[in-house]
């Protein structure tokens, strides 16, 4: 087939650009480059197979192909807050271009949403079922709103054109190519461990969070994308649910030094807990992570100990 993922050379995105190239299929990757990056898939570039459009997903576009992955969207805190309306945009207008062109084309169409759409979840773990605990007006709300939106616009364009369409609900996920300074849980322990420097705990370190590595997660979406008579929502995480404290604890065992835990003021609306109930996932596409924390935090380690050139 021939396929479009917008987001294409972020950390997802070249992650599923690699296994669709793998599985034979043309692949165009459509980004911006403000939060991907041109080395993410600069061992894609040989491939006559693949080919990369620098374009926003703001702006309309026009390509043939058979799927969509929409991925474009800025995904960690620190990302998304730092041009809120640009991210509102992305989400919304993103998805009605995309969503356009899969109409005139007739291509099947994916939408990465998140588990941010739970906001600070009163229901723990989360099914697909549950609405949410979202703050509308909130720091975080550009991006928890605007994938909600998105949603919609999904589910709309499916109901009133026939747009097939596959939704889902990402939680935390972690691997090689995330940036060093994306804000997100595992890179900033990773790193500040790797550099020496104190580990930067938010709030008392008992909130939890669920760590999905990225091949399993990447495995979800084309199980997902390529299964009949389903539209989603589909929650892919992993199950498996640790304290931040915790968290640090496994980094600073496999990394090892002096560094020691900082505990500073919980963020504006952080959830308190996040956990994927994954049952629909089991029963429907057969999916469950196999790679413990363990063992894609030895591999993310490796990764940015390359990054970061340290040893």
């Amino acid at each position: 087939m021939r396929i479009l993922v917008t987001g294409g050379a972020g950390f997802l995105g070249s992650h599923l650009c690699e296994r669709l190239l793998g599985e034979g299929h043309e692949v165009i990757c459509l980004d911006n480059f403000h939060t991907g990056r041109k080395v993410n898939v600069a061992h894609l570039m040989s491939n006559p197979r693949f080919e990369v459009m620098r374009h926003d997903v703001i702006d309309p576009f026009k390509v043939e192909v058979d799927q969509i992955y929409n991925l474009a969207c800025p995904a960690s805190p620190v990302h998304y807050q730092h041009n809120a309306i640009k991210t509102i945009k992305t989400n919304v207008m993103g998805a009605i271009n995309c969503l356009g062109l899969a109409k005139r084309v007739g291509a099947r169409i994916f939408q990465a949403s998140t588990s941010e759409v739970y906001g600070d979840p009163d229901v723990h773990p989360q099914p697909e079922s549950y609405r949410g605990n979202v703050n509308p007006i909130g720091i975080r709300a550009c991006y928890d709103e605007g994938k909600r939106c998105a949603e919609t616009l999904f589910f709309d364009y499916h109901r009133s054109n026939g747009v097939d369409i596959r939704v889902v609900r990402i939680f935390n996920t972690y691997g090689p190519r995330m940036l060093a300074d994306d804000g997100r849980v595992v890179s900033n322990f990773v790193v500040q461990a790797l550099r020496g420097e104190d580990i930067t705990v938010y709030g008392d370190g008992t909130q939890t969070r669920s760590f999905c590595y990225v091949d399993d997660l990447i495995e979800g979406f084309v199980r997902l994308m390529n299964k009949e008579g389903i539209t989603g929502p589909v929650n892919i995480g992993n199950p498996g649910e640790f304290t931040m404290i915790e968290l640090a604890e496994k980094v600073l065992a496999q990394v090892g030094g002096s560094s020691k835990l900082v505990f500073k003021p919980l963020p504006q609306d952080d959830p308190l807990q996040r956990q994927p109930d994954i049952s629909l996932a089991k029963s429907e596409l057969g999916w469950e992570p196999k790679v413990d924390l363990d063992q894609g935090l030895e591999r993310t380690i490796a990764y940015f100990r390359g990054q970061l050139g340290v040893g």
